[in-house]
């Protein structure tokens, strides 16, 4: 992880960007977030907690699984929490929409 520090999450997204290059790392963090959206959701339509209590396992296990083995990088989320989670979605729905790619050119 580099030691810049970030003050913005427009200023931090294009370091996010640079941490995600690896297609099966960003079909994890797509898979894991589209979890924990479904479980969020889940949670709320049937009034049960266990649905939310799996938000982080699936949100971060995906995604931390991506960066430990295929990107061999840290997670941002340990020095730049709000900023990486809220990237975290902005690159869902970047993929979701076609503006990012899973495979980096």
């Amino acid at each position: 992880m580099n030691n810049k520090k970030y003050r913005s999450l427009k200023e931090f997204y294009p370091f996010y960007l640079s941490e995600h290059q690896n297609t099966t790392s960003r079909i994890l963090h797509f898979i894991g977030t589209l979890l924990a959206i479904v479980s969020l959701i889940g949670g709320i339509l049937f009034h049960d907690f266990r649905f939310m209590l799996a938000v982080p396992f699936l949100g971060y296990g995906f995604a931390w699984v991506g960066h430990f083995f295929f990107e061999k990088n840290k997670p941002a989320t340990f020095q730049y929490p709000g900023y990486s989670l809220a990237s975290d979605f902005i690159l869902f729905w970047d993929l979701l929409n076609g503006k990012q790619s899973f495979k980096v050119k």
